[in-house]
């Protein structure tokens, strides 16, 4: 979903690169920089090396690799921050040398790496670019594996040739790379941002009494954030542009403009909170086996686990039939649920929706629903959002399945009440469900309670289980999967138990496999209270995110623990929903 965006980035830092010298622009070159650059280094006579750090795990790697080759050529390295408002390893060392997991930590120790520097002015002028001949072999990087497979319709040619098939340097288009044309509506470049964030800024009043959970997330065309995440995401808008311009006019408005973390300085924040514990963590911050910050939860369709490399593989466990079909119906909007399934279809053809949707899909599939590794969503944000990036998805994961950053799991999204309180008459769900578009607003988060003439009325019954699209000659609407006050009290009573057992991802018992000794019998989740016998074993089944496409591809206890609340750690849970205690 995000290459789209990515194209229109470069496509537009070329178009302004040639505005400064018409003789240049941004030259793209198709091959791999581990073997590209040190032919690159030698034929073009480079040198230096300049590009912006990237603290992800595998950027690392590739940077380490690539530095070491450089300077084997002799060649001279300049790496800056720019992607974070902090250098996330500065603001760990600031920290403790521990990863940053509040905003409190962030507030204390940003500060201490030195002053949030504003960014310098755009070059007036280029010079001429030097040789850029190619006397030199291509190595093409592998096809597989082939993350984007299923959004081909036809074979990538972009490794045809190094400058592309004229032979320009050209930037790739969709076509050359065997995609499908997009579906969002969100455009990328620089252009684009630096419009939005003018807009934005001529706003004075909502940039500077902006909080986050008071934006209404069933608000659409227009949206209720500046859905500017996709724009910093690819650089085509710099944070520290943001945060300054933000930042003058919150200071003009003295103490009526809103604080951190509500702010929109704030949200700048939580972003760097999420790299910098990531910076600390590497590769086992995505994940829960190995990380020692995430609490070790029984969840259905846990990650197989590559043990020579200790990192997951992307392929699960099948441990429950009824979790997988629960999974693929979260995952193209058919839950029976409205207000789960406008947002998840928004994702899937926007590539975005707001930030108070994403907590309430997560807490849905996770805690507050289907009992379903936060994995598995994180991977399905990962394929659909344009604003992806590792360390907010999965630190917001984290925190929405309540395995870290945040611990009130009994505070549960409501797919009924929540979108109520923004949207009483749905028109959220009227416009990306379209089939419950005539429905009376009394039933339109749950149109299962409508009598069946009245949807016939509407057009549409609810019926089925989302595969068909008409039942008895009707466009159809699914019966919700389960009983959702059922199911929360079930999960509430499961995430008890898991916090009372305490493990986390690096804990013994979920290493060497013996866990489940520590829960009893029938608790929620794959849990047998002992090891699973090879008889079980042989009846679970292994599965790959992708394969969860099938036919939708195409078309409660509230007994809390004591805690002493910690200072502006920051929820952002703007909305929520408590269990009634249960009758004794």
């Amino acid at each position: 979903m995000s290459i789209g965006h990515d194209l229109d980035c470069q496509s537009d830092l070329s178009a302004s690169i040639t505005k400064l010298n018409q003789k240049s622009k941004l030259h793209v070159i198709r091959e791999a920089p581990q073997t590209l650059l040190p032919k690159l280094f030698k034929a073009w006579k480079v040198s230096h090396l300049v590009f912006e750090k990237d603290t992800d795990a595998y950027a690392r790697d590739r940077d380490n690799e690539v530095m070491k080759l450089a300077k084997d050529a002799g060649v001279e390295i300049v790496v800056r921050t720019g992607r974070t408002l902090y250098d996330p390893d500065e603001l760990v060392k600031a920290n403790g040398n521990k990863p940053t997991m509040t905003i409190s930590q962030v507030e204390h120790a940003g500060p201490k790496t030195g002053k949030i520097s504003r960014p310098i002015p755009a070059p007036k002028s280029l010079p001429d670019p030097g040789e850029t001949n190619l006397d030199f072999e291509q190595d093409q990087p592998s096809s597989e594996p082939d993350f984007n497979s299923t959004h081909r319709d036809s074979k990538d040619g972009s490794y045809a040739k190094l400058a592309g098939p004229e032979g320009d340097f050209a930037v790739p288009t969709m076509e050359e790379l065997g995609l499908k044309k997009a579906t969002s509506p969100h455009r990328g470049g620089e252009t684009v941002a630096l419009k939005m964030l003018d807009d934005i800024i001529k706003n004075e009043k909502y940039t500077a009494t902006f909080e986050k959970p008071n934006t209404a997330p069933t608000a659409f065309a227009p949206q209720a954030t500046t859905l500017l995440s996709p724009h910093m995401h690819f650089g085509s808008l710099s944070c520290r542009e943001f945060y300054w311009r933000v930042q003058d006019v919150v200071t003009k408005w003295k103490s009526k403009a809103s604080q951190p973390p509500a702010s929109l300085t704030g949200q700048l924040l939580f972003r760097d909170m999420y790299f910098g514990a990531q910076a600390k963590l590497g590769y086992s911050f995505a994940q829960t086996i190995r990380n020692d910050h995430v609490r070790f939860v029984p969840w259905h369709l846990r990650s197989k686990v590559d043990e020579k490399r200790n990192l997951i593989t992307g392929e699960y466990v099948v441990d429950s039939e009824e979790a997988q079909a629960w999974l693929r119906r979260w995952k193209f909007g058919k839950t029976g649920f409205p207000w789960i399934d406008a947002a998840m279809r928004q994702l899937r053809q926007e590539g975005w929706i707001h930030h108070l949707a994403r907590h309430a899909v997560a807490c849905f599939l996770t805690r507050g629903g289907c009992y379903i590794d936060w994995e598995r969503g994180a991977e399905v944000f990962e394929e659909w959002l344009i604003d992806h990036e590792t360390a907010c998805n999965s630190g917001n994961w984290q925190w929405l399945s309540c395995t870290a950053f945040f611990a009130q799991f009994y505070r549960c999204y409501s797919p009924i009440s929540f979108p109520q309180k923004t949207d009483k008459n749905g028109d959220f769900v009227r416009h990306y469900v379209p089939e419950l578009k005539d429905f009376p607003a009394k039933y339109i988060y749950e149109p299962w309670k409508a009598p069946i003439q009245d949807q016939r009325k509407a057009g549409c019954v609810v019926k089925g289980d989302g595969s068909k699209l008409e039942v008895d000659g009707m466009i159809a609407y699914p019966k919700p999967m389960f009983d959702f006050n059922e199911r929360r009290n079930i999960c509430i009573a499961g995430m008890k138990n898991a916090y009372h057992v305490g493990l986390y991802g690096n804990s013994k018992e979920v290493l060497d496999g013996t866990w489940p000794k520590k829960f009893e019998d029938g608790a929620e989740g794959p849990t047998k209270g002992k090891k699973e016998s090879e008889t079980e074993a042989a009846g679970k089944r292994t599965i790959n995110i992708d394969d969860v496409e099938s036919d939708y591809g195409s078309e409660a206890d509230d007994a809390r623990p004591k805690r002493t609340k910690r200072k502006r750690t920051g929820t952002l849970d703007g909305f929520v929903e408590r269990p009634k205690k249960a009758a004794k």
